[in-house]
């Protein structure tokens, strides 16, 4: 298999839409809640893609080169994934002149942008729901769907109880996807996007639509469209059925993510940590694993720096391994500038426009961050190898392409550690002179040792 040749050079963009920016107001539904209010599942604040395309010089400006956009589709809710048209973009979003805009401003600065696809569930308000609603048992869509018995109930209080709904809820329920004319119309919608000019889809739970054949036919029809369609699925756990040439380029690392956090919180050591982000290099094919889309958030998780407890040094160290990772960095709007955000739904907060309520030094440290993996094909493609590992908080791995080689070392502990490392395991030789390319510091090789201090929660990029 191959996977797309652009996704291993990618920094990938999160955008919620309701709550990126607000580019034209007269699209705003009826009271609409004031920009930067407490989330709420169902109060807009009025985000669109007219609002991304008029900051689209400050997401250049940070250096990202690809955006994952969450649901565009019509939807009575702020998160969309209770589709009730899937040809059609929330007007409340804009229209598709507002999408090809911005897909004609990304693609011509070089920025790939993949959407959600919804394709377990819809929402009450999709047709062929409204037509089993309207018509019971003699609607020509009841076998779309799971329907046990009827008349449904869709609006009362409780969990779905007569047909098959996502985790329960009334508003989503499930597709019956072993239906040939419900695989044939969610095909077609993919493709639709495809065509249209996306650059890919992120699936949500696929693993809900447990057939590896629907998924093969999916990957087939799409490829066949745009073979360098990224294909990025979300599965929360480390499952290589997932990952591979009858089903998606890559996954949502989220167990990455969790194995990162776990040790920056001190609930696992950092030789843990080491172990398990190297199994996760291990278990997929090489492609897949450097195809693997890398979160330190998402709009279902806390906010980086809320999990972190505000701690900026922990903070600046995820986003420092993040990004010397084999795979697409991704980062969720907001937090380059210091968002904070609970659980769902406040993880779903407004961006600050007023930047004096940003974080400057962390939007500086990630932009810098990206400009140096972007500037290093090392870090985008080379090889990963473990150099040094140790109970005192000590991690360093080396990037190696070619002749070009990044060594990152970390010091994921609250104590000031010595890291001394050998310079051939490094690659280095004697007289080197080293450089660190994260605060410009130079050190000599001498006797076969490179010797430096880290300070706590810190780290360095070598070379």
């Amino acid at each position: 298999m191959t996977t797309p040749y652009w996704v291993q050079d990618a920094v990938f963009y999160q955008i919620f839409p309701d709550r990126f920016a607000n580019g034209d107001p007269t699209n705003d539904p009826p009271n609409v809640a004031p920009w930067g209010s407490p989330p709420h599942l169902y109060k807009f604040q009025g985000g669109d893609l007219r609002g991304i395309i008029q900051h689209f010089d400050y997401l250049l400006d940070l250096g990202i080169n690809a955006i994952y956009l969450n649901p565009i589709f019509q939807s009575p809710s702020t998160h969309r994934y209770n589709i009730t048209d899937y040809y059609k973009i929330d007007p409340k979003l804009g229209g598709m002149h507002d999408f090809q805009a911005l897909l004609e401003i990304a693609h011509r600065n070089n920025v790939h942008v993949i959407l959600d696809g919804v394709f377990n569930h819809c929402g009450r308000g999709f047709f062929a729901f409204q037509d089993v609603l309207e018509n019971n048992e003699y609607s020509p869509y009841q076998d779309w769907f799971h329907i046990y018995r009827f008349p449904l109930d869709a609006y009362g209080d409780g969990p779905a109880h007569n047909y098959a709904a996502w985790w329960g809820f009334k508003s989503l329920p499930k597709f019956n996807t072993q239906n040939p004319a419900v695989r044939r119309y969610l095909l077609d919608v993919a493709r639709y996007w495809i065509e249209q000019g996306a650059d890919g889809w992120r699936l949500d739970v696929p693993n809900e639509i447990d057939d590896d054949q629907f998924w093969a036919q999916f990957r087939y029809e799409i490829k066949a469209i745009a073979a360098d369609a990224y294909l990025v699925g979300e599965i929360w756990t480390a499952d290589p059925r997932w990952a591979n040439d009858q089903h998606f380029d890559g996954l949502m690392n989220y167990p990455m993510r969790e194995a990162l956090l776990s040790c920056l919180t001190g609930k696992t050591g950092v030789v843990q940590f080491a172990n398990s982000v190297e199994h996760l290099l291990t278990i997929y094919p090489r492609e897949n694993a450097y195809a693997m889309y890398l979160p330190l958030g998402t709009h279902d998780t806390e906010r980086l720096k809320t999990v972190l407890g505000g701690n900026m040094a922990r903070v600046k160290l995820a986003f420092l391994f993040q990004m010397a990772y084999p795979g697409a960095p991704a980062i969720y709007y907001g937090d380059e500038i210091g968002l904070e955000g609970g659980k769902d739904p406040d993880c779903r907060r407004a961006f600050p426009w007023n930047d004096l309520a940003w974080d400057a030094e962390l939007r500086h440290w990630v932009k810098n961050l990206i400009a140096l993996r972007r500037r290093l094909p090392a870090l985008r493609r080379g090889d990963y190898e473990r150099l040094l590992v140790d109970e005192n908080g000590l991690y360093v791995f080396r990037r190696k392409l070619g002749q070009e080689k990044v060594v990152v070392a970390l010091n994921a502990s609250a104590n000031t550690q010595t890291l001394v490392l050998d310079v051939e395991r490094a690659g280095w030789h004697e007289g080197y002179e080293v450089k660190n390319l994260i605060d410009y510091r130079k050190y000599g090789v001498t006797e076969g040792y490179l010797t430096l201090t880290l300070s706590p929660w810190s780290g360095a990029w070598l070379t």
